[in-house]
């Protein structure tokens, strides 16, 4: 048994913001399923939107969010985040983050800052440190977790399932009332492969986004959908999961493995062109390459569908070269290393899934609805991205919610009776043997990834979503049977969390009987506001 005040399972933005707030007044154990530094915020290369430039304003980022959101954004929740963006941005910089600064030119935002602009945004508004914004973040803020004294993290250790105050407990298994409190968590220590129990006082999940959920995705190998999976088991409501934002531009090559080529190029001035080096764009929006991620990704869909093609191209060599080296430094440099030089041709690109907008649902201050148990960052859904994200929303997101989510954690600790903590049960595998079939788990992964997204991608059908609905059920079958006759592993933890969280996306697309934002599907083309102008809400049935 481990005992913290605080459990934090991930160690993005999210989870490494709340770190550091809530261990000024008690302890916190931060555990991640790889390396500290591996997670999606190290691979967010655009940046973070804040309003910061005189010619920009609060109301100005609201209404491109909300106009991105295509109607079911929260407006309270997009106003809160939009106007405390600035003061989290300063935070970091007193971190120590290096933003890019303007040199030489006048300055119209204090501080100084470098803006960039990005699909959907009527002004330059994005915070960057070159192309490597997220990295720049994790550096600065994972320095200072591993050097503060209340902080232990438990580096390559898997959280299994969340535990809650009316377990009954066979391995783990987790049966919820829909009253519960969390108290702790079942983790995997992989290099000792043993479970250890975990009990806290407040949860935290920051595990990040799902897309290893499908066959190509611009997400790191870690992105497996762990935090919405350990929520909804739990009981914690789920929304909205049907809105996958599909990133418009991964690198197109054999030897590339999710590769974004950042959306600032086009924000600098990238055009999308075909094989015959047309643009397209202006057939599907008077925004054209600067139109939402939802557009765009649909217009290359379209387009190679049309054409047969393997990719379009994303062209910033007619800007000039010193430039495009000095602003994307590392895409250069990545690109050069496939024999692209993004300086003399174009880059061969298509979509890939990029984003989850839904997640567990919470609060504006972070909570679930199982106490004591906060969501923040991709793993959560607040209300502010509504049917499609608006670019480097994300970050910012993140940032505005982990600093709520430690306000009033810190409030909640300190207000409640020592005696109410709860003992969770420690983890029993009695009857599980090491397993010998290891091929269950390679080819049920390979199986979900290539049917989502076949039959669940960019658009959709009511064809394609039964298909997947059933070879999702069968799948989930053979993991279940397996899940309790052997011991645990990462990759069986992994292949039952994605088979989880790829249920819900069918289930959620399903339901939804129009187009809106992210999710397309071709029976019903046209947005249909007088029914749909909701959440799409999904909790687990009570299994007492």
């Amino acid at each position: 048994m481990i005992e913290t005040d605080f459990l934090i399972i991930g160690s993005g933005v999210a989870g490494l913001t709340f770190a550091l707030k809530v261990a000024e007044v008690g302890t916190v154990a931060l555990v991640t399923k790889r390396g500290i530094m591996e997670s999606n915020t190290a691979h967010a290369q655009g940046g973070i939107a804040s309003v910061f430039d005189k010619l920009d304003s609060f109301e100005l980022h609201i209404e491109d969010t909300l106009a991105a959101g295509d109607g079911l954004c929260n407006q309270a929740v997009v106003d809160m985040v939009v106007r405390q963006g600035p003061d989290r941005i300063r935070e970091l910089i007193d971190l120590g983050v290096r933003f890019n600064v303007k040199e030489g030119e006048p300055v119209r935002a204090d501080p100084p800052l470098d803006l960039g602009r990005e699909g959907g945004h009527s002004k330059k508004r994005i915070v960057h440190a070159m192309d490597m914004t997220g990295l720049e973040l994790e550096r600065v803020l994972v320095s200072h977790v591993l050097n503060h004294e209340r902080i232990r993290v438990y580096e390559n250790h898997m959280a299994v399932d969340l535990i809650t105050h009316s377990s009954r407990i066979k391995r783990g298994m987790v049966t919820a009332s829909h009253e519960e409190i969390c108290c702790g968590a079942y983790v995997l220590d992989v290099a000792r492969d043993r479970v250890k129990t975990f009990q806290s006082k407040i949860t935290l999940l920051a595990t990040g986004g799902a897309g290893k959920v499908y066959l190509y995705t611009s997400n790191p190998d870690v992105a497996t959908g762990d935090g919405i999976a350990m929520g909804y088991r739990a009981g914690a409501t789920v929304a909205n999961l049907e809105f996958v934002q599909f990133h418009p531009t991964c690198l197109f090559h054999p030897e590339a493995k999710n590769f974004l080529i950042s959306e600032a190029v086009r924000g600098e001035g990238g055009l999308l062109l075909d094989a015959g080096g047309s643009r397209f764009m202006e057939r599907y929006d008077s925004s054209l390459e600067l139109a939402c991620r939802d557009v765009v990704a649909r217009a290359i869909d379209t387009e190679l569908k049309k054409s047969g093609d393997d990719s379009v191209f994303l062209d910033i060599s007619h800007k000039p070269a010193d430039f495009v080296k000095q602003r994307f430094p590392n895409l250069y440099e990545k690109c050069l290393g496939f024999g692209i030089d993004m300086t003399t041709e174009p880059i061969p690109v298509v979509p890939a899934a990029h984003y989850m907008c839904g997640g567990v649902a919470t609060d504006t201050c972070g909570r679930t609805d199982i106490k004591r148990l906060y969501a923040v960052g991709e793993t959560a859904c607040t209300g502010l991205h509504g049917a499609n994200r608006l670019a480097s929303n994300s970050l910012i997101e993140a940032l505005v919610y982990a600093d709520a989510a430690a306000k009033e954690a810190l409030r909640e600790l300190l207000a409640t009776d020592m005696a109410d903590w709860l003992q969770p049960p420690l983890w029993d595998e009695a009857g599980a043997t090491d397993s010998d079939e290891q091929i269950m788990v390679v080819h049920n992964w390979d199986e979900i990834r290539r049917c989502m997204w076949n039959y669940v991608g960019i658009v959709r059908s009511n064809k394609r979503l039964a298909r997947a609905q059933r070879r999702i059920e069968n799948i989930q079958a053979e993991i279940q049977e397996y899940y309790w006759n052997f011991r645990v592993a990462s990759d069986l933890i992994e292949l039952r969390n994605i088979a989880t969280v790829a249920e819900l996306i069918v289930k959620c697309a399903m339901h939804r009987k129009e187009s809106r934002g992210l999710h397309f599907t071709l029976e019903y083309p046209g947005r249909k506001d007088g029914l749909w102008l909701k959440d799409t809400v999904i909790r687990r049935p009570y299994l007492g």
